[in-house]
């Protein structure tokens, strides 16, 4: 007995091919009937001010003009007269061997390193002390410390 060349899989499989060309088709014709122009303007979809998509172009505003140097980012800088005023404050530490320490300021309580290059007297820890402050490589260091008497 000779078999059907056509299993029940082929048939199944030829049947959705069909099925999925008519949807084809009628998806084609109602696509026709529609009459979408295919214009640019028609397919456009805009933002609005809260991110959802809408049809409608958004409103032309008038834009206010901003100064682009009044724009101050960070810490506003520091003008040359208050770092070079003279400070007042009590060495932290000063390790003689070395020649270096940290003094404590009175007002912003920072601390700045101290050379002994810089003294212009010998101090000692607890010392109430007189200075400037100067930038260098590493950041700011006291300059022209002298003790308050």
């Amino acid at each position: 007995m000779a078999r059907s060349q056509n299993t029940f899989n082929k048939k199944e499989r030829e049947k959705k091919k069909q099925q999925k060309k008519k949807a084809k088709a009628e998806k084609r014709a109602e696509k026709k009937d529609k009459g979408t122009s295919g214009n640019l303007d028609d397919m456009m979809a805009y933002l609005d001010e809260y991110g959802n998509i809408v049809d409608t172009p958004p409103e032309v505003v008038e834009k206010e003009e901003i100064d682009a140097e009044s724009i101050e980012i960070g810490i506003p800088k520091q003008t040359q007269e208050e770092e070079s005023a003279e400070k007042t404050g009590v060495v932290a530490f000063f390790n003689e061997g070395k020649g270096y320490g940290f003094i404590n300021e009175n007002n912003t309580k920072e601390q700045f390193f101290v050379h002994f290059s810089n003294l212009e007297e010998p101090v000692v820890d607890g010392d109430a002390v007189q200075f400037e402050i100067e930038k260098n490589e590493r950041g700011f260091a006291a300059v022209k410390v002298k003790k308050v008497k």
